[in-house]
C-alpha cells in the first residue's frame, strides 16, 4: 500500500514539477489544482445550496446599477483579453493549425501566457453571475447545467493554463522538462 501511495505521489510531483509549463510554476492558483477545485467546489454548493438557503425568507434585492457597472466591467475585460490574444499571436504570428506553445521567455510568449492567465481568472468574475441571479431569486437561471458549466470552466482553463498556455492541444505534444 505504502508503495502505491509513493508512486502516485511521486506520478502527482512529475506531472506538477516535471511537465507542466515552469514559467507559470509561481503564478497566483497556479502551483497546484487543489485552490481551483476547492474554490469551484464552494461556488457549487453556494449556488445550488448555501445562496437559495440564505436568500429563502428575504426580499429580491435590486441590482439594476450594480449589473450594469458589472456588464460594462465584464465587456471591457472581456475586450481587452481579446485584444491581447489577438496581439501575441492571432493576428499574424499563429497558424489557425494546431499551434505549438512557445515555452520560452520572450515578451510574446509571455504576453500570451499572461493573456491565458487573465482568461483563467475570467472565468472565477463570472462567478458573479450567479450570486446576482440568486440575490435577485431568479433561481430559474440557477439550472444544474449553468452551475456545472461555470463550476468546471475554471478548472479546466487551469489545466490549460498550467500545461500549455496559447496552444492548441495535440496527442502527440510533449513539454518541456
Amino acid at each position: 500500500m505504502i508503495y502505491l501511495i509513493t508512486d502516485m505521489y511521486d506520478w502527482y510531483r512529475d506531472l506538477m514539477d516535471g511537465r507542466s509549463d515552469p514559467r507559470v510554476k509561481d503564478w497566483p492558483l497556479m502551483s497546484s489544482p487543489l485552490p481551483t477545485m476547492a474554490i469551484c467546489l464552494f461556488y457549487a454548493y453556494f449556488s445550488k445550496v448555501l445562496g437559495p438557503r440564505i436568500m429563502a425568507n428575504r426580499k429580491p434585492m435590486n441590482l439594476r446599477n450594480i449589473l450594469v457597472v458589472y456588464n460594462f466591467i465584464q465587456t471591457i475585460f472581456s475586450a481587452w483579453i481579446f485584444y491581447e490574444y489577438l496581439q501575441s499571436g492571432w493576428w499574424g504570428h499563429y497558424s489557425f493549425k494546431c499551434q505549438p506553445v512557445d515555452y520560452t521567455r520572450s515578451p510574446m510568449a509571455m504576453r500570451m501566457a499572461n493573456t491565458c492567465w487573465w482568461y483563467y481568472i475570467a472565468k472565477f468574475t463570472e462567478f458573479f453571475d450567479t450570486l446576482f441571479f440568486i440575490l435577485r431569486h431568479k433561481m430559474e437561471h440557477v439550472s444544474t447545467l449553468h452551475v456545472i458549466h461555470h463550476g468546471c470552466m475554471p478548472f479546466s482553463v487551469w489545466m490549460g493554463m498550467k500545461f500549455a498556455p496559447g496552444k492548441q492541444l495535440k496527442e502527440s505534444d510533449q513539454v518541456p522538462e
